[in-house]
């Protein structure tokens, strides 16, 4: 074996070990983190223990009405999934603060998500959103709104009761939307 050869071999028996190392760190993260889960079946086994889920890139096509069991729920990533619609379930979640529903294909959104009192931000880009419910206007503690490359052609003036919105990101979408205010 040559120099080169060698050195090479090494150069990869460390890199493996530096991903060894980072996938141990991730665990050890997630233990750390009591409440925190990334497994639906596994959160359902313990409702009332999640703050945080993250089912985020898991190719998921429905959220099943057992969600509603998840009452302590504060935040819920369902980011790069593939969900076409929500349960209406969604809107029993009541200490839910971050909803990310970033690049699905929701073509609408179920009236009930104007339930969540308590909901800060709620992220719908890059989705198939053509419209949403006026209930939106009663996510009184809003701060941010995120619902960049949709196809929204309209805004509800009910966006103008979200007293508390500080960011409304309206990035791509098409130009009549702005007509709207």
């Amino acid at each position: 074996m040559n120099f080169r050869t060698t050195l090479t071999y090494l150069q990869r028996i460390i890199i493996s070990l530096l991903f060894l190392i980072y996938l141990s760190c991730e665990i050890q993260a997630e233990k750390i983190k009591p409440g925190t889960y990334r497994d639906l079946t596994k959160a359902l086994k313990n409702p009332l223990d999640v703050r945080v889920l993250n089912l985020s890139s898991q190719k998921l096509t429905t959220l099943p009405k057992e969600i509603k069991q998840l009452q302590n729920l504060k935040s819920l990533d369902l980011a790069n999934n593939q969900f076409k619609t929500l349960p209406k379930e969604i809107g029993q979640l009541q200490n839910l603060q971050e909803l990310n529903l970033w690049n699905n294909q929701l073509k609408n959104l179920p009236k009930e998500i104007g339930q969540l009192q308590n909901l800060q931000t709620l992220i719908l880009s890059v989705n198939r959103l053509t419209t949403f419910p006026q209930e939106i206007g009663q996510l009184k503690n809003l701060q941010k709104l995120n619902l960049d490359y949709n196809q929204l052609t309209t805004l509800l003036q009910e966006i103008g009761q979200l007293k508390n919105l500080q960011k409304l990101n309206l990035e791509l979408v098409p130009k009549p939307i702005y007509r709207t205010f």
